[in-house]
């Protein structure tokens, strides 16, 4: 189970980091006001207006790119980059030097009231066993 879960969290993460760095262009085309192509990966379509437009000199066709620009650097380190300012240093020494001389609670002892049963012989002077 611990296995299938790192491996569903790996490829995430993987897949994460592909989709974050991907860049495209979508690119629009309109004659006059009609949106009249849309194309993400190959040019668009231009219309027929935009050949009457050279001999007549009107504008009345626009392109419009829009690009999505993914993440262009990634940053690769390791444990030897990892360096603690000297202040969180100092803050960490601080806060667990302090938690150190913290006074513990007084735990109650749950047979404190208990009194032991009478003893009816001495059973150890009895079997003639001593701790010697």
């Amino acid at each position: 189970m611990k296995k299938v879960f790192h491996k569903i969290f790996s490829s995430t993460l993987a897949l994460l980091v592909l989709f974050s760095t991907v860049s495209f262009t979508v690119e629009k085309h309109y004659c006059g006001d009609v949106l009249v192509d849309v194309s993400m990966f190959t040019s668009v379509e231009k219309c027929a207006m935009e050949n009457m437009e050279v001999l007549l000199k009107m504008n009345c066709c626009k392109d419009e790119v829009n690009v999505v620009k993914g993440q262009d650097e990634l940053k690769l380190s390791s444990i030897e980059d990892v360096k603690l300012a000297p202040l969180q240093f100092a803050t960490l020494y601080v806060y667990t030097y302090l938690n150190l001389f913290k006074e513990v609670e007084k735990q109650p002892i749950p047979f404190n009231n208990y009194s032991p049963p009478n003893l009816v012989a001495n059973i150890q002077a009895l079997h003639q066993v001593f701790i010697i």
